[in-house]
């Protein structure tokens, strides 16, 4: 939605109503009342003190001047759209339209009417044929309803008609929370922001869970930019950031370079069940796709994900590199993923790990690792972040 068009909507009446629609949830049956009280919570956090209010399959936001940008943000959100209002009443559509359409230039047009209130006197084919009608003839345009450079969507609802002319797209899926809780492994790339983000998406409440290497980073404030922009998807965000370097050397100790990526992946992965635990969250999250590096065989997955007591859930495990960017770029955390970065998953490792590992083997070797995971998780630094 183009600014030219939200100030030429401002101007025919001076409003600022928008109008919600969801999707799935729409599908929710007895418990899509659950959904969208979710959803407008979500809505509230985001635009702070706004007066919203629900219709069947519609969500009414009063004063939503400047709410775009955070809109499209919201999961659970399948589209919206600035919108006009009249009375219930044919000839005050009518009019409302035309004076709408009066707005824009265009050559051919169609109206798209909906009737969600059948108490209302005319079907949704009627309220085309009279509203198309007075436009063709007070401004001699021509109908087209295949390709129009116009169209007018008129919602009939509960207490008012709504009209508008165009629907910005939202993210789709569940609201953020209606699903329980995750914790997510995020490291410095590319991967594991885009596998947080698609659970969120899908309802999920995303905890952050950082290991850094504090003998090679300074500060982990590149997470911590990250960080941030996820959670204007799900608004408010909790992070652990636990220094691993100590941990790390131990492992160097007595897992030969080949094998300690996987062991380093599975103390993490035990660390991150415990977490998971106090935060009551029932699943981890990695950034996994099978066969992009050493670490990510079946063989090596399996060695890795058997350290878990929860299921460990991997969004990204079928796509390619070139998908996940795409995605990256798209939710905005592609151009600080890509700055420099050590990754403490990568120190004093081999240039050519094992590919195809033996978990027993494996194992053997992480028994020989003493691990107080309490004692790691309270040197961890817990940070909280809200819009």
């Amino acid at each position: 939605m183009n600014s030219t068009y939200m100030e030429t909507q401002h101007l025919i009446h001076g409003i600022n109503m928008i109008l919600v629609h969801y999707g799935e949830i729409g599908l929710k049956g007895k418990n899509r009342a659950i959904f969208e009280k979710c959803l407008i919570d979500n809505i509230k956090k985001a635009l702070g003190k706004v007066k919203i209010y629900k219709e069947y399959g519609r969500i009414i936001i009063e004063d939503g001047k400047g709410a775009e940008e955070k809109l499209k943000k919201i999961p659970g959100i399948e589209n919206f759209s600035l919108v006009h209002i009249a009375d219930l009443n044919i000839e005050e559509i009518k009019k409302l339209a035309l004076e709408v359409a009066k707005n824009r230039k265009f050559a051919t047009f169609k109206i798209d009417a909906r009737r969600a209130n059948k108490n209302f006197p005319y079907n949704s084919m009627q309220i085309n044929e009279i509203v198309g009608k007075e436009i063709k003839e007070k401004l001699k345009k021509e109908v087209d309803l295949e390709k129009p450079d116009l169209t007018i969507y008129i919602e009939i609802g509960d207490k008012n008609a709504f009209l508008y002319t165009e629907k910005v797209k939202g993210i789709g899926g569940l609201p953020v929370g209606s699903q329980g809780k995750v914790v997510s492994l995020i490291s410095g790339g590319i991967d594991s922001p885009v596998a947080s983000w698609l659970m969120m998406k899908r309802g999920c409440k995303v905890v952050f869970i950082h290991f850094y290497n504090e003998r090679l980073v300074a500060s982990p404030k590149k997470l911590e930019e990250i960080i941030k922009i996820l959670n204007h998807y799900q608004l408010q965000t909790k992070a652990y950031f636990i220094p691993f370097a100590d941990l790390q050397f131990e492992i160097i100790k007595s897992v030969p370079a080949r094998y300690r990526m996987i062991v380093y992946r599975r103390v993490m992965t035990k660390i991150a069940n415990e977490i998971a635990k106090r935060e009551k969250a029932r699943a981890i999250i990695t950034g996994d796709s099978v066969g992009q590096v050493a670490s990510q065989t079946l063989e090596n997955l399996n060695c890795i994900y058997e350290a878990s007591s929860l299921p460990i859930f991997t969004p990204l495990i079928g796509m390619d590199k070139k998908e996940i960017i795409e995605m990256a770029k798209k939710i905005g955390t592609y151009e600080i993923s890509i700055r420099p970065y050590e990754d403490c998953c990568s120190f004093m490792v081999a240039k050519h790990p094992v590919t195809r590992a033996n978990l027993e083997k494996i194992k053997e070797m992480e028994e020989k690792v003493i691990i107080d995971i309490d004692a790691i998780i309270k040197k961890s630094e817990i940070k909280k972040y809200s819009l």
